[in-house]
């Protein structure tokens, strides 16, 4: 199991949620049962964010290098990089790229892909209410 965590500096660091390496499926810690939020297809790294009706497509991480793109009309996005150590930088053009946080235990970078899009990036961006809605 992959165990995600989010960067603080000077504080520990603060524990998001996790994602199941046989499954791809991602879920948020909370109060009670963790709550499910998306999965990855762990053979192509393709996001998907949990909602009703059909899942929604977020993006992808290449395998074979750790980008992650965001998925929009005309060419995707890149937005970020899974490291095979776990750690996930978010892309900045023209400056040093973020560190965001890890993922401990990651079995694949499809993992860190799905905790970039799913847990850290919500978290970052305290939009966290669209995937709690359902």
């Amino acid at each position: 199991m992959g165990k995600v965590y989010r960067h603080r500096p000077g504080a520990p660091d603060e524990y998001l949620g996790r994602v199941e390496p046989e499954n791809g499926k991602v879920y948020r810690h909370r109060h009670g049962p963790d709550q499910y939020v998306g999965r990855v297809e762990l053979d192509s790294g393709k996001v998907y964010r949990h909602k009703t009706g059909p899942d929604e497509y977020l993006g992808q991480v290449r395998l074979d290098a750790g980008k992650v793109y965001s998925h929009r009309v005309g060419p995707d996005r890149y937005v970020a990089e899974v490291k095979s150590n776990g750690r996930i930088y978010r892309h900045k053009p023209g400056a040093p790229d973020d560190y965001l946080g890890k993922v401990e235990g990651m079995h694949a970078l499809a993992e860190g892909g799905a905790a970039f899009f799913l847990l850290m990036l919500p978290a970052v961006e305290g939009v966290e209410g669209e995937a709690n809605a359902d």
